[in-house]
This record gives C-alpha cells, structure tokens and sequence, in this order.
C-alpha cells in the first residue's frame, strides 16, 4: 500500500509549518516557541496536550476505546549552535542557531501524524506523541523519562524516524540490534616535572608519555575489540608547552569513544585506565583520567524492527526498504527510551547524490518531499500495531 492519499493532501501546510521552524531554530532546552507550535497544533487538532516534561518537552496524546494498550511516537525539535549557509526563504533567522539535522522535519512528520490520525482514529487504545527537547548533547529524552514520561505515558512501543541524506526518497533502512554508536568523552591529564629543553635528564617530560599514550590507544580497536564489531577511539586534541626551549610540566589529552555494545563500551573504559596506569608506572608521571559517559547505544528491539520493516515495506513498497543497514557511529539520545519501552528508530532517506550536504552541515536542508512518507509510516504504525493488538 502506497502512502496515505491524505498525506498528500496536507503536504504543503505540514511543509509550511517545517519551514517556519526551520527559520527560527532554538537550541536544546531553549525550545519555547517550537513547542508552543507543536503544542497549538495538537490542541487544535483536538489531542490532549501535557507540557514541562523535559523543561521544554510536549506530549499530545489521543486516545479511542476502552483499550489499555498504547504506543509512542517520538520527533526531536531542537537545533545546533552553528551558522546556516543556505539562501533560500527559509534559513535560519537566529544566528548560530541551525536546523542542520533535520529536526524541524522529524518534528512536522510527526505533527502530520497527529493530524491524521486525529480525523480518521483508525485504531484501539492510546497514542502518545512525543515531541522531545535536547537531542543534541542536551540528553532530553533522559531528561523526559526522569520526569516520568513512561509512567504518566505507558507505551507498549515506541518508534522514531531519522532522516538520512544519501538514502534515496522513499526510501525506509533499520536493523535489529545496534543502530547508532554510544558517544562517551575522555580526558587525560599528565602531570611530570618542567625544565630547560637542553637538561632533558634533569625533568619528566610529560609529552613524552602523552605521544606513546596515543599510540596505545589505537591498539584498543585493532587488538581488543572483536574485528567484526564496530567502535572508534579517537583523540580530538593534544595540548601542552608554550616554548622551544622549555620542557612542560603537563599535558592534557581529550577525545571521544564510540561502541555499539554495552560490553565494548565497559571494555574500552578499561583499556584506558589501563594504559594511562602503564604509562604512569613506567614513566614516574602522575594521570588523572575522567571518563564522561555519552548517550547509549540505540540498539532496536528485534521483534519491533521487523514490525516496523513490514509497515514500511507497505508504505514505501518492498523494493525500497532494507532491514539490514550498517550502524554508524553516530550517537541518538532515543536510546534511553529503548532502554525503557521495546521499540525501534527507522531511517528515512532524505534524497540526494555524493554532493548532497550531510547532516550537520551548514548547507544541510530537509526534503519536503519526504513528509508524506514519514507521516504515512507513522499512522500506518499505529493503525497497524493497535489495530493487531486490538485483533488479538
């Protein structure tokens, strides 16, 4: 089954409604005016609507039958601190602020959802539409699930959609198991003892120690981590000395990790330590290690993920859909609620050839011909899970 007639229909006014936030981005936690949209859409539409979660964060909720079963829909709606370099109508009028990872579209896809499924309530039970501050390095949905968006909200699933540049239009790519990478950030500070640069005998020469430390840490993945999985050690900065002639007295080395398994992600915190208390032994420094935890990995329920294959194949058509996608190392904060409720995050293709700009750049722009697919997926996704359960 193609996508929905209706989603057609309103194409334009869910496009306008994605350009206007386009336009006026805002940055984590700092989403008023996007949430008093989705907010006055939703009421209009007749959902009730729940506000404060997560600081900024909204839920519309519809409801039909005596059914307890329900399930959740999720959309992000903040922006990133960068500049836009497009010219278009819409660019960003906030400067610094830029909707460069399509989260304007994620939020409209999934206001088209609710306005469909508000007219037609072709299911049993109760929708939860979850429009959610934060996702770039905010930890918003973490910070909704605090609040308790699960128990004032119970889901029996929850599904979300990410656009993919690169992908082609019309086209729906998941799998089961790990989907995007848990981000976690490290920094490790070596302390030695200063001098002149010609009595190199005379101090301990902490960069020196610094230099055989990243060495060490790219065996971390070509030894200890099994060559079928994936995950990343990278170092994002190395900064010590202030002249040519003076040994410093200290270094700081910053970078990230990415892993796509709970057990890779312990591992490779271990593998640091370990190195850094090598290093510290052999070379008479002292190290100071802290380890910044990042977003989870967003690992899909299997039994979700084919679920949602099979909506999408019925949307988008067999041919343009995949189920076996290769995970990128990539972080969502959509894992916290997979920790919490069975569900799976689909990836939407945004259209474009080699050229086209990627997510988070400053020419990025979401397609407005990918809505109708998006919002289609959505309400054929609740149709067809309450419409089973209710089966049942």
């Amino acid at each position: 089954m193609p996508v929905l007639p209706r989603s057609l229909e309103i194409q334009g006014e869910i496009a306008a409604i994605r350009r206007d936030i386009h336009a006026h981005p805002e940055l984590a936690y700092e989403e008023t005016r996007t949430s008093d949209i989705v907010a006055a859409r939703l009421q209009e539409w007749g959902l009730e609507v729940t506000r404060g979660l997560g600081k900024t964060g909204v839920i519309g909720t519809l409801r039909k039958g005596n059914s307890l079963r329900s399930i959740g829909l999720r959309a992000d709606m903040d922006a990133l601190p960068m500049d836009e370099a497009n010219d278009f109508e819409h660019r960003s009028q906030n400067a610094g602020r830029m909707h460069a990872c399509g989260h304007d579209g994620h939020t409209a896809m999934l206001l088209g959802a609710a306005k469909l499924l508000s007219e037609k309530r072709d299911f049993e039970g109760a929708v939860h539409f979850i429009f959610q501050p934060a996702e770039e390095g905010g930890g918003g949905a973490r910070a909704m699930i605090a609040d308790g968006l699960f128990e004032k909200f119970p889901c029996d699933a929850v599904f979300a959609i990410h656009n993919k540049p690169g992908v082609a239009l019309g086209h729906i790519v998941t799998k089961p198991g790990p989907l995007l990478a848990a981000a976690d950030r490290w920094d490790i500070r070596i302390t030695g003892k200063g001098g002149h640069a010609a009595h190199p005998h005379l101090a301990v020469d902490p960069m020196v120690v610094g230099a055989n430390i990243v060495l060490a840490l790219q065996t971390i993945v070509s030894r200890n981590v099994d060559p079928l999985d994936a995950a990343v050690v990278t170092v994002g900065f190395f900064k010590s000395g202030s002249a040519y002639n003076v040994i410093p007295a200290d270094v700081h080395i910053g970078g990230t990790t990415r892993t796509t398994t709970p057990d890779n992600r312990a591992m490779v915190q271990r593998r640091i330590q370990e190195i850094c208390r090598g290093a510290e032994q052999m070379h008479g420094v002292k190290i100071e290690i802290e380890h910044r935890p990042g977003y989870p990995p967003t690992v899909n329920d299997a039994a979700r993920t084919r679920f949602a294959l099979e909506v999408a194949a019925d949307v988008c058509g067999e041919q343009s859909v995949r189920g076996d996608a290769r995970p990128t190392m990539g972080a969502e904060d959509f894992s916290y609620m997979l920790e919490k409720v069975p569900g799976a995050m689909v990836m939407l293709g945004n259209g474009g050839g080699p050229g086209a700009a990627n997510l988070h750049n400053p020419r990025y722009d979401f397609n407005d011909m990918a809505i109708p697919f998006g919002v289609s997926f959505f309400v054929r996704t609740v149709e067809r899970f309450l419409g089973e359960q209710r089966a049942g």
